[in-house]
């Protein structure tokens, strides 16, 4: 059985024996860089929401949508997943 991660891009599987291997010293373990999204302002623009549709589909104020928007701030942690997420699979916003 292929277990299988859109959202992420990776086979579980192949993943899963990359650690056996790793942990039994026969293979280094492998790493993977996430790229960042695009800037908050672009996504929201290629989806064609205002910032408080937006803001309120990614459960964040209207202020700080503005903030990462305008540059003051810039999304972290949680927020910087849920861009990347939203990005490349825009249809959870709406489910």
């Amino acid at each position: 059985m292929k277990m299988n991660s859109n959202l992420l891009d990776i086979d579980l599987q192949e993943e899963l024996a990359a650690i056996r291997a790793q942990k039994t010293g026969k293979q280094p373990l492998k790493t993977k860089a996430f790229q960042a999204p695009s800037s908050p302002d672009v996504i929201r623009h290629r989806l064609g929401l205002t910032q408080d549709a937006f803001a309120g589909l990614l459960g964040v104020s209207v202020q700080t949508l503005r903030n990462w928007e305008q540059g003051t701030r810039e999304p972290r942690g949680p927020a910087l997943a849920l861009l990347r997420i939203v990005e490349k699979n825009p249809e959870v916003l709406f489910n």
